[in-house]
């Protein structure tokens, strides 16, 4: 768990407005956004929650199967609406996550992080686990299992959205050995104190940097507040953008840092079985 990357990751985290059960355009605009990072250094990209096929709850509950991608048995996705942006991960050295309703073939629809290797090959990499309230629990099954991306020696825990609402989600992918931790995300307007708040602690909670990516602008009903962020192992953000507009914010994920406040701030090692509690009663 102390043993640090050996070099620097530079990541980026966007924000834009998709289009609503358009897939074949929000992956051309994922491809934009993956270039816009990979000319400011980027090898690593998160997008936001559902982002191609847009956080949507009412076309997502019309149109399943415009909305939803298949995947195979081993979480292989082979959709060519998503050629655009597999060819900009390929041409460009980036690995993507980014989020999707997927149909598995055992007929779960899953709220999902995506994702796409530097050679475009595209796989369900993670599943959320908690879903966050009655839309999302009408649409999805949740996940049952953790996931850790491994990139150029970096162990990044993947979670959405809600999941790092709960600081026993980001410990999970401490325990694991987690550098860092991955958020595509969508948070509306009105929810910016609690955006702001949850991520900046996970990343303290675990001495771990996080990325956090959301949705910006959108339908009235759906709109989404951007933020977009990434914050250093003590929980300060590194870059962040504004909450409206689209943008692509960029970070490096530095190695010596990470050694450095973990060294410092002992969270991870400290942690012991606290015991049984007492009920006092004062009169």
């Amino acid at each position: 768990m102390d043993t640090p990357p050996a070099t620097p990751l530079p990541v980026a985290a966007a924000q834009a407005t998709p289009a609503p059960g358009d897939i074949a355009h929000n992956a051309s605009l994922a491809a934009r956004l993956v270039g816009q990072a990979a000319d400011a250094g980027a090898r690593l990209v998160v997008l936001p929650e559902l982002f191609l096929c847009a956080y949507h709850p009412p076309t997502l509950h019309a149109d399943p199967a415009a909305t939803d991608l298949a995947a195979g048995e081993a979480g292989e996705i082979d959709d060519g609406r998503l050629d655009p942006l597999r060819v900009a991960a390929r041409e460009r050295s980036v690995v993507v996550v980014v989020g999707a309703s997927v149909r598995h073939g055992d007929g779960r629809r899953t709220c999902s992080a995506v994702l796409v290797e530097r050679t475009g090959k595209t796989v369900t990499a993670y599943d959320k686990q908690l879903l966050w309230g009655p839309e999302e629990n009408a649409l999805f099954t949740p996940g049952t299992s953790g996931a850790t991306l491994l990139v150029d020696g970096w162990r990044l825990g993947l979670g959405i959205c809600y999941d790092g609402c709960f600081p026993e989600h980001g410990r999970a992918a401490a325990d694991d050995g987690a550098h860092g931790y991955l958020v595509p995300s969508g948070y509306v307007v009105g929810s910016a104190h609690r955006r702001d708040v949850y991520y900046a602690a996970r990343a303290l909670d675990n001495t771990m940097y996080v990325v956090f990516a959301n949705s910006v602008g959108g339908d009235p009903d759906w709109s989404f507040n951007g933020g977009a962020a990434v914050y250093d192992p003590e929980g300060r953000p590194l870059v962040r953008a504004a909450d409206e507009g689209e943008s692509v914010v960029v970070a490096t994920l530095d190695p010596a840092e990470l050694a450095r406040v973990r060294a410092a701030h002992t969270m991870l090692r400290d942690r012991r079985e606290l015991g049984e509690r007492r009920i006092l009663s004062a009169n």
